[in-house]
């Protein structure tokens, strides 16, 4: 489904975990991380698509998370003609995105990367708000770093530094030791499953 452009309707996904870190996906069998996302059926509408993308990469489900907010309107961006496939070439473009920014209210192990028979990442971490852009197939960069900018005024705020002040206490860091410090960075990357990869699109 192309609009008169040749963008295709699409969802994107920031998830955060409650110390605003977000969910990092390492697409299968390739070296790129990147945001949950996935095409708008017809009829769907974009916050439907984006429960059932949810639902689908990552394995959560609508009770599992919150709407904190989406973007205003679409973002675009061009895939290049390379990662086109030939019968597509000529009127396919794109895509045109609608981002939404999330709250996990579930736990780390609600999450599941084997939710259906067509998975898209193969593992995942928390990572800080400004996700490395490097680390991103190079044409998706610009709408990632628009999204991550209109959404960013919406991040809960955080008052741990301050509630750790009134109580007289150093707030702990990672990799000091006791509780608090555990580090669930690299908890979550299974061996490598040898799907085959998907469209970069």
């Amino acid at each position: 489904m192309l609009d008169r452009e040749g963008f295709r309707p699409n969802v994107g996904i920031i998830l955060l975990n409650h110390r605003n870190e977000v969910f990092w996906g390492k697409r299968i069998r390739t070296h790129s991380w990147q945001f949950p996302q996935g095409g708008i059926k017809h009829g769907e509408t974009p916050e439907q698509a984006m429960f059932r993308e949810l639902h689908e990469e990552v394995g959560l489900r609508a009770e599992h998370v919150r709407i904190i907010a989406r973007t205003r309107d679409w973002l675009r961006y061009e895939v290049p003609e390379h990662f086109i496939r030939r019968d597509a070439r000529g009127h396919y473009r794109g895509q045109k995105q609608i981002w939404f920014l999330l709250q996990l209210m579930g736990r780390d192990s609600d999450m599941n990367l084997r939710a259906t028979d067509h998975p898209e990442f193969d593992a995942w971490r928390w990572n800080e708000y400004w996700v490395p852009l490097e680390a991103v197939i190079e044409f998706k960069r610009g709408v990632y770093q628009m999204a991550l900018t209109e959404l960013a005024r919406f991040l809960p705020r955080m008052n741990h530094h301050n509630r750790y002040l009134r109580a007289g206490m150093r707030p702990q860091h990672r990799g000091e030791t006791g509780r608090g410090a555990h580090d669930v960075a690299d908890e979550h990357a299974p061996e490598d499953a040898g799907e085959t990869p998907k469209d970069p699109a």
